[in-house]
């Protein structure tokens, strides 16, 4: 089964940190791809911008409508995914619960739902 690992982080508690310290995350979550490869667990990974680089999208009553980031008023946000393989959740947990930027911010695991088409 396919879980999405949803990495979302407080950009605050990288601010104090040194160039150094902050290259170590990037080296630890690089090495962590690394390991879930040889392990048969990667599908892809992607960090994300920060949020004021998004824009949400919106078509409502046919109207298309963009906003600029940041969309909310919290501490955390989204800044990467993972897509992979694991047994059951307790697998995916566990995998989650290895990933260096787990000790930063937290890491939503979320089973991927297989959409498939309806015959009309």
């Amino acid at each position: 089964m396919r879980y999405m690992l949803m990495i979302y982080l407080d950009e605050t508690k990288f601010e104090p940190m040194t160039q150094a310290e902050r290259d170590g995350f990037t080296n630890g979550m690089l090495d962590f791809d690394e390991e879930l490869i040889a392990g048969g667990h990667y599908v892809v990974s992607e960090a994300l911008q920060l949020p004021s680089e998004a824009v949400t999208v919106r078509k409502w009553d046919g109207a298309l409508s963009t906003t600029d980031g940041p969309f909310m008023e919290t501490k955390e946000h989204l800044s990467g995914f993972f897509v992979i393989e694991a047994r059951d959740l307790n697998e995916a947990i566990r995998v989650a619960g290895r990933m260096p930027l787990a000790t930063m911010g937290s890491v939503e695991v979320r089973p991927l739902k297989v959409l498939e088409r309806i015959p009309s």
